[in-house]
């Protein structure tokens, strides 16, 4: 397992966390905005990662410290630190859900990288949670960052998923939804 210091990159980081966790037998999903950073290349960088977990802080405690986080439960009960690293960890709670549609772990992603396995959120259940976001609460950065994983993952999206999600979560016409769809330009993604 990679040493943790200043110089450590995102996704190393993410993906150690990731294995950390598989290896003390704990199932955990990267999602949220480390998933937008990781898909979009770091053009969006979190200052978090948001592993969704069914997991207690009993257990998490029990797979991280021997790695040198610490539990500070600030601001939020579930988040871990490590020092001198900005980036911080937190655990929002099982199931793994984009709006009202919730998904298994079979529907998740292993992103294989040069650093490891890392459990994450497909780049197209990226967008949903984004999109999700944006339209929930007329957040235009989630717009945004919708866009850059469309941009950067155009090929790996399931446009046919992501149209049918938006039908289903009754969005199809919020504003921030159409201006995504007239700026991915994608033929046939009509979500009406």
């Amino acid at each position: 397992m990679a040493e943790i210091t200043s110089a450590i990159s995102f996704i190393e980081f993410a993906v150690l966390v990731s294995q950390a966790l598989e290896d003390a037998g704990l199932t955990a999903t990267l999602s949220g905005g480390a998933a937008v950073s990781i898909y979009s290349k770091n053009s969006y960088e979190s200052a978090d990662l948001d592993f969704v977990t069914a997991a207690g802080i009993a257990e998490l405690k029990l797979a991280l410290e021997p790695l040198g986080f610490v539990h500070t439960g600030q601001p939020r009960l579930s988040v871990f630190e490590y020092p001198n690293i900005h980036w911080y960890l937190e655990f929002p709670p099982a199931p793994l859900s984009f709006g009202g549609t919730y998904f298994g772990l079979s529907d998740c992603a292993l992103l294989n990288t040069r650093f490891g396995t890392l459990r994450i959120i497909s780049a197209t259940q990226s967008i949903m949670d984004r999109l999700a976001t944006a339209s929930a609460w007329n957040e235009p950065q989630s717009l945004e960052q919708a866009a850059l994983v469309a941009e950067h993952q155009h090929a790996q999206i399931d446009w046919k998923q992501l149209a049918q999600w938006v039908r289903n979560e009754g969005i199809a016409d919020h504003r921030f939804v159409v201006e995504f769809y007239e700026r991915m330009k994608q033929p046939g993604f009509d979500p009406q």
